[in-house]
């Protein structure tokens, strides 16, 4: 990891520390961008080193600061185990988690399933937030207004046919951070669910390969409502907020 700078950017986040997985592309990237332009240190998690590094140089091009983690949370979910206590050596605390990366894995009738696509998009979208929860969880509670917030689909509210092992992640992601909602109530610490709809993602581009992009609103008009949801004087709380 590398060591930060001090914030140059004025905001509502100032001083902020923000972890943002799925930080390379799409939606992870616009979130990082628009966490450090109000003023928040972003920990930016993901696989593509050369994202991340081109995310990290429009950020310091802004004025913002940035630490990278280049890290395959679907290969080497151990990994995520030592991320709290390194962050805790680092910041002391964590103030933002976006947990934002996930997979889509095949799209098919579920009899067919392929075991092995089957536990990676598991593994990422779900068991490795789940582990995310657990190294970050004292360092969330350490801060003096915590936010939370996870990326999720309508297909993990609304059964689709052939979704297949992408829904049952997201399924399972929604009811995981619902639950952890209600273990934090006595906490300042507040958790969300975001459904942002139709992005022209990668993730979506692969499961409507015959879309035009330009057809679907840009992944940054999410941004405002995350970052109102990460504010320190946001009180909404156990919410799956969509946006369509």
């Amino acid at each position: 990891m590398t060591e930060p700078a001090s914030p140059a950017v004025p905001g509502r986040l100032k001083g902020r520390v923000a972890v943002v997985t799925g930080a390379s592309r799409g939606l992870g990237a616009a979130v990082a961008k628009g966490l450090a332009a109000e003023g928040a240190h972003v920990v930016l998690i993901a696989r593509t080193v050369g994202g991340l590094e081109e995310v990290d140089d429009t950020i310091r091009a802004a004025g913002g600061t940035a630490t990278l983690i280049p890290q395959d949370m679907a290969a080497d979910p151990a990994q995520l185990d030592v991320l709290g206590p390194a962050l805790l050596d680092r910041f002391k605390r964590v103030d933002i988690l976006v947990a934002n990366a996930g997979m889509l894995g095949a799209i098919g009738p579920m009899a067919h399933a392929d075991v092995k696509q089957w536990d990676k998009v598991l593994a990422l979208t779900l068991t490795a937030n789940m582990r995310l929860i657990r190294t970050l969880d004292p360092l969330l509670r350490g801060s003096d207004a915590g936010r939370a917030v996870f990326i999720t689909d309508r297909y993990g509210h609304e059964p689709v046919a052939y979704w297949n092992a992408y829904a049952v992640a997201k399924a399972g992601l929604e009811m995981m951070a619902l639950t952890y909602a209600q273990e934090v109530l006595q906490s300042p610490l507040k958790v969300n669910l975001v459904d942002p709809g139709p992005m022209p993602t990668k993730l979506r581009a692969q499961a409507f390969p015959g879309e035009k992009p330009d057809t679907q609103p840009p992944v940054t008009r999410v941004v405002p409502t995350i970052l109102d949801l990460v504010a320190p004087d946001n009180t909404r709380h156990g919410e799956c907020i969509a946006l369509s």
